[in-house]
């Protein structure tokens, strides 16, 4: 069975998802020589112009309510227009389920999921419409702020999606359409000394960065207060993670992130019990990372008492 690549393009309305689709299409011309159908689920200020769209070989249809979502609905178009490839336009303020949930017709398969977002109302749609932009983020593979200038404070909106999806492909546009390079995370602490102490403060970002980078970190040395996680039965009798609670944006994202950390006293360590872990990270293939990452050799692990706030954040 040939695979049909279906390409979802979410975020809220006049974020540049059609801009996206009609940049892609006309000068990426991407697919070029395949039919293409576009699947519209919401009517924003951009238009697609559909003589335009007959002239790369791509039909444009509209859908405009949710329950249109459906195998039905999506099995007529695949008879209809025997697409080479797919792109939806996602309405942002609908359920992904029932797309995801979707029986879609043979061969069709989303490839890739790329979110849009105004860094100008960014922070307002993230206070009022949390949950829908977060179930955006955790899908997507690449989500790209569009209309970036000098202001944008552009870490912070990295660590609110990498909170979320800690593997999205994160991109910078300012509003002439340029790519916005000029950005290099900041971290609370220097990166170059060999003994790093991260403090409650600062480990939901030291999280986030030995993950996206972990090879920066290899050989160092670091020190930080850990919840540990230590089921019996569940982990090799040399391994703990060693961990926090973090607190992502609201009460409801709460998650515990962690380490993976080898000890060769590890089977003594009490599950949820709180210590003081000093180790030497090294970047190795881990069951638990499904390929390598960062893990800790720990050098000392000594008892703790429970802090304060059990919480980090990623502010």
């Amino acid at each position: 069975m040939e695979e049909i690549p279906v390409y979802l393009f979410t975020g809220f309305m006049d974020s540049g998802k059609t801009s996206l689709i009609s940049e892609t299409l006309f000068e990426n011309e991407f697919g070029k020589d395949a039919k293409t159908l576009i699947i519209l689920c919401e009517d924003g200020d951009v238009e697609l112009d559909e003589g335009k769209l007959r002239t790369v070989g791509a039909s444009l249809v509209m859908i405009d309510d949710v329950s249109e979502i459906t195998r039905e609905k999506f099995h007529e178009l695949h008879e209809k227009y025997r697409p080479d490839q797919v792109f939806i336009e996602y309405n942002g303020t609908w359920e992904l389920a029932p797309l995801l949930d979707l029986d879609a017709p043979d061969g069709w398969t989303i490839v890739q999921t790329l979110t849009t977002v105004d860094a100008t109302t960014y922070e307002m749609y993230l206070n009022n419409m949390r949950t829908m932009m977060l179930e955006q983020f955790f899908i997507s593979d690449v989500v790209i702020f569009n209309r970036c200038d000098d202001e944008t404070p552009k870490a912070k909106f990295r660590r609110s999606v990498k909170a979320k999806n800690r593997k999205a492909q994160i991109v910078y546009e300012r509003a002439d359409g340029s790519l916005d390079e000029n950005y290099d995370e900041e971290l609370p602490y220097d990166i170059n000394a060999e003994f790093l102490d991260i403090s409650d403060a600062d480990y939901g970002i030291f999280y986030m960065d030995i993950m996206d980078a972990p090879k920066k970190y290899v050989g160092k040395k670091v020190k930080y207060l850990a919840l540990v996680y230590n089921p019996k039965g569940k982990l090799k009798k040399d391994v703990f993670v060693a961990g926090r609670f973090a607190m992502t944006c609201c009460v409801e994202d709460i998650q515990f992130i962690g380490i993976k950390c080898k000890y060769s006293e590890a089977s003594r360590i009490e599950h949820r019990s709180w210590v003081w872990v000093t180790a030497e990270v090294a970047y190795e293939f881990a069951m638990e990372y499904k390929g390598k990452g960062p893990v800790l050799h720990a050098i000392e692990v000594t008892p703790a008492e429970k802090p304060e706030d059990e919480l980090v954040y990623f502010s």
